[in-house]
């Protein structure tokens, strides 16, 4: 049984969303100082945890904690979202929808932007005064997991481009949903949001989910001999809406 003091300090932090087929735990927000480029931003940190198991109802906060427990959380990966001002009031909020990069957003490698892209989009939030970050930990490699984004690497180094690379190994260009983080978002804010964005998919994802879209913002940069092909086929294979010098 949980202590008086645990329950009182996570029943206001811990809220359910019943999407019919499956409930979204939700714990935050955490106040969480960020180091941006040198300089201290305080975000509010999210994190939530997705049940299947609809047959069982809605857990009780003891319940969860204690299935916590047994299911060794730690071998999967849950996703989180950053939040910064005002986001559920302010008249103009950004968003990025930022799918986890072990490799460029951990390593700092070049072979891809992500890691550019997460800071930048992190900066240009804070830089708006409202806005908020996806981290979408199930999206690894465009779905396929960071085992095969090595073997895909591998292709990569033989002459695959990346679509065709994970293609050959027997998966689809990009299993990535969003249907989730989306539930999230309309929790947390139901006026309208600005993408930070290149993939089209992203922005017909949120359209067909129910958020309210007012715009989108591109984010290209970092371009460099390493990652030149790879931000090529983005935009030539997998339809990205790209800049004309990355064509």
């Amino acid at each position: 049984m949980l202590n008086e003091k645990v329950i009182d300090a996570l029943k206001d932090k811990v809220n359910v969303i019943n999407n019919q087929d499956h409930y979204i735990y939700v714990v935050g927000p955490i106040r969480l100082p960020v180091n941006l480029e040198g300089e201290t931003k305080i975000f509010q940190w999210y994190s939530w945890l997705r049940s299947d198991d609809v047959e069982q109802g809605e857990l009780s906060l003891e319940e969860l904690v204690e299935q916590m427990n047994s299911a060794n959380l730690a071998d999967l990966q849950q996703s989180s979202v950053l939040v910064y001002g005002d986001f559920k009031e302010a008249d103009q909020a950004l968003i990025r929808m930022h799918s986890i990069c072990h490799t460029g957003d951990i390593f700092g490698s070049k072979r891809c932007d992500c890691g550019f892209q997460l800071k930048q989009s992190m900066k240009m939030i804070t830089e708006n005064g409202a806005g908020a970050l996806f981290y979408l930990a199930n999206h690894e490699g465009r779905g396929i997991g960071l085992f095969s984004k090595a073997m895909a690497y591998v292709l990569q180094e033989n002459g695959f481009d990346t679509v065709e690379a994970n293609e050959e190994l027997g998966f689809a260009d990009d299993t990535r949903q969003y249907k989730e983080a989306i539930s999230v978002l309309k929790q947390i804010r139901r006026k309208p949001v600005i993408l930070i964005t290149n993939n089209p998919k992203k922005l017909t994802a949120l359209e067909e989910n129910g958020a309210s879209l007012s715009g989108r913002i591109p984010l290209w940069g970092d371009v460099s001999e390493f990652n030149e092909k790879y931000l090529q086929t983005k935009v030539q294979r997998s339809g990205h809406l790209g800049e004309e010098v990355l064509v």
